[in-house]
């Protein structure tokens, strides 16, 4: 296994962060190491938006569901699916697609992830915070985003102050397929899954959190998931046809 593989499979999601800032050099490495990620037919469709007004940041932490580390961390970052400045450089443009809505949000994933993976390379953490999609148009307005700009997710960054275990993933055999889809689930595999995530837990959480990985899904999408999201991505010319 090499440095890289190393880096990538050692990945934590980091929640608390010592005080020491992230320098502009870093932060520019990082950023510039994430426009280096692929980009769909080279629209390079991402603006990031580096929150440094500590009022922001804690009205952010509102948005967000009360996560703290949102105003805790050294950087925060809010990535954005922008087509805004394709209107303004091509104002014929054709926008409103399902497809370019993939396309927004496929690009800045893998920016920010690149972002992340450099971020981790120099000894910092970071988590991203999908939870400032609980309020979008309240983000909207506090950032004063134009139509044809979300927001998809916030970025933490920063040295971290804790060091916790590796969440363990599905095992690669539920997750690989060939040649077709195998609609057969490894039920005996799975099962071995969910007792390791429920081990896992409970040396992490103790009492507070035991459950197996399936009981997680299911109490997750056994609810509505942000109802509202359609409704708000059409208000900012997304996913109109």
């Amino acid at each position: 296994m090499n440095q890289v593989i190393e880096l990538l499979r050692s990945h934590r999601s980091i929640r608390k962060f010592t005080d020491e800032p992230v320098s502009s050099e870093q932060l520019e490495q990082i950023l510039l190491a994430g426009q280096a990620a692929s980009t769909s037919s080279f629209l390079q469709v991402t603006s990031v938006i580096r929150i440094t007004d500590r009022a922001i940041r804690e009205k952010l932490v509102e948005c967000s569901g009360g996560q703290k580390w949102v105003a805790q961390a050294p950087e925060f970052l809010v990535w954005c699916a922008d087509f805004k400045r394709h209107k303004t450089i091509a104002p014929e443009a054709m926008l409103g697609f399902s497809e370019q809505l993939l396309i927004g949000a496929v690009d800045t994933a893998i920016m920010a992830e690149n972002a992340l993976i450099a971020a981790e390379s120099m000894g910092l953490g970071g988590l991203f915070v999908g939870g400032i999609r609980n309020q979008p148009q309240a983000v909207t307005d506090l950032l004063a985003l134009p139509e044809h700009v979300i927001p998809l997710f916030g970025m933490c960054i920063g040295v971290p102050a804790q060091d916790p275990t590796l969440r363990p993933r599905l095992p690669l055999s539920l997750v690989l397929h060939e040649n077709r889809y195998n609609a057969d689930l490894d039920k005996e595999t799975l099962a071995g899954y969910d007792q390791q995530v429920h081990d896992y837990y409970e040396q992490r959480l103790g009492a507070n959190k035991v459950m197996t990985w399936s009981e997680q899904i299911s109490a997750i999408l056994s609810k509505e998931a942000r109802p509202f999201m359609k409704a708000y991505l059409q208000k900012q010319g997304f996913d109109l046809k």
